[in-house]
């Protein structure tokens, strides 16, 4: 009885491990889909690329930015797409690298205005409702844009005080 208890008793002990291994990997795989990068919840590359070639073109159109836009070639406007693309990509945790200059660099000078900045983002949102984004992720993907904006918008002029 003495063997034959141990030998349960170790097959008890195999099949606990199995079950507690079985639930560690079923509780990882929970995690993993609830820590799914936005990039995956925003639909990966594709659906990017989709947005911003929604979002561009309206910022080029609309009557107040339309001038960071006029006079470039569609060989630049391709690349400023592109670029638009790839840090979205990036920023949301899919597999692009954003190789353009810093975005203090590329908006250096432009003289963009927290108006600007709004009008921006408005058409964004129109953007992300048009193509179903749900509200969390565009919550997601709003944050991750607006941590840039210190490098994008100018900073207000400061009026001069009178001596």
């Amino acid at each position: 009885m003495g063997r034959q208890h141990r030998v349960s008793t170790l097959r008890l002990v195999l099949v606990l491990l199995g079950l507690s291994t079985l639930w560690s990997i079923s509780g990882a795989i929970s995690q993993e889909k609830k820590a799914e990068s936005l990039y995956k919840r925003l639909g990966g590359y594709d659906a990017i690329a989709a947005v911003i070639d929604d979002f561009v073109p309206r910022l080029a159109k609309d009557p107040q930015l339309g001038k960071f836009f006029a006079g470039h070639s569609t060989e630049t406007l391709k690349r400023i797409r592109q670029h638009v693309v790839d840090k979205v990509c990036e920023a949301s945790g899919g597999p692009c690298f954003y190789t353009g200059t810093t975005m203090k660099a590329a908006h250096a000078g432009l003289g963009i205005s927290e108006s600007d900045w709004k009008v921006a983002i408005d058409h964004l949102v129109a953007t992300l409702t048009k193509f179903s984004v749900p509200e969390k992720e565009q919550g997601e993907l709003l944050a991750i844009l607006t941590s840039l904006k210190p490098d994008i918008v100018a900073p207000a002029a400061v009026p001069s005080e009178k001596k």
